[in-house]
């Protein structure tokens, strides 16, 4: 089987993370977002991946190759000269989707949940149509687009954006299986599948959707990057508790590189992700928080909500929270206080930010 990923785009929501290195290359759960992808593909037996790109290819490229070997799966680039929406990148690489009868996976790179794939195959082999979309349950419909669909069959019958009274609370969860026919629907112009090719598939009785069980993220941006995190590590907790970390100091789920440090007295938790090189100094402490690698957190600070930047530091008696998120290689100095602070990379602060903005 093969599938598609979309990772075409230039995350800007995900800035200033967004501005060192492409979205789905930023470490969620100390692993690249796209490799927890990858390998839950590789586990029920795809054999080729197909990564559409038009943003920094070249720094996927080289993570990617040293992931063919290790997963025993090929994966190839789709170059996109102009941005080809959720449609088009389909029709550019056709012929490797089209090279046998297999129905494909589409996937939307920003996604976390337990990947169902293998119960999609299951499910869009016994329905016969064209499509199948994954739905998840959400508690604010009107804030989304839903899918009206019926729930014996699983057929849809149509899609509702931000509907103002109730018609469903499902939504599109950004992942998708289809039958190469699909591809006589999507010609190589900028196309929104959502918008352009579903509801056509659905008015021919040709998508079908498949409720996702457990938890579900869109981690695009931080606010809900910190969310999925805080998911993510409760299903660990449910499927591998041996992964997550424990101790005196720890409280909660948290998830601990074994090449990171941490200091006397601290408090670690609940909703801690710890990775690789991160030194954290005495008398620290953090709940909620991503520390991503090679960053140092001096003693004594206190953060809630943030994520930190590969190679930033944070100073003696400092205070952050809000989802303040520091780029790479950011200094901040001792006892400052950061209120939802946006900082881009490389920058040193030298005076403290009461209220939330982007410091350039």
């Amino acid at each position: 089987m093969k599938a598609l990923i979309l990772v075409g785009g230039y995350g800007t929501r995900l800035r200033p993370l967004t501005l060192s290195r492409p979205k789905p290359l930023v470490e969620f759960g100390n692993k690249p977002m796209l490799l927890h992808q990858v390998e839950a593909l590789a586990k029920v037996g795809v054999k080729e991946i197909v990564l559409a790109v038009s943003y920094r290819a070249e720094m996927l490229e080289k993570e990617m190759k040293e992931q063919e070997d290790r997963l025993n799966i090929r994966i190839t680039m789709s170059h996109e000269k102009e941005p080809l929406g959720t449609a088009g990148p389909l029709a550019l690489a056709k012929e490797i989707l089209t090279a046998d009868s297999e129905p494909f996976f589409v996937l939307n790179s920003d996604i976390s949940c337990d990947f169902p794939f293998q119960d999609m195959v299951d499910f869009h082999k016994n329905h016969g149509k064209e499509g199948t979309i994954v739905v998840t349950r959400v508690e604010e419909p009107s804030k989304y687009g839903v899918v009206v669909y019926s729930p014996e069959t699983g057929r849809i019958n149509s899609f509702v954006e931000k509907p103002q009274e109730f018609v469903s609370n499902k939504i599109n969860a950004g992942m998708y299986i289809f039958s190469p026919s699909i591809l006589n629907r999507i010609e190589l112009t900028p196309t929104s599948i959502e918008k352009e090719v579903f509801p056509y598939m659905a008015s021919d009785g040709e998508l079908y959707a498949m409720e996702l069980q457990g938890f579900w993220m869109d981690v695009g941006q931080p606010k809900d990057f910190l969310t999925g995190m805080c998911m993510y590590l409760n299903f660990l907790r449910q499927k591998s508790p041996d992964k997550l970390h424990s101790g005196k100091d720890i409280v909660g789920n948290v998830l601990v590189d074994p090449s990171a440090k941490i200091g006397n007295n601290c408090r670690i938790g609940p909703n801690v992700t710890i990775g690789p090189d991160v030194t954290i100094e005495d008398g620290v402490c953090i709940k909620r928080c991503t520390i991503l690698k090679g960053a140092t957190i001096k003693s004594h600070s206190w953060l809630e909500s943030c994520i930190i930047g590969w190679t930033s530091t944070v100073g003696q008696w400092a205070r952050m929270e809000n989802v303040t998120v520091l780029g790479e290689d950011v200094i901040v100095k001792d006892e400052l206080y950061i209120n939802g602070g946006r900082i881009l990379p490389h920058k040193s602060i030298g005076a403290s930010v009461p209220e939330p903005q982007i410091i350039m």
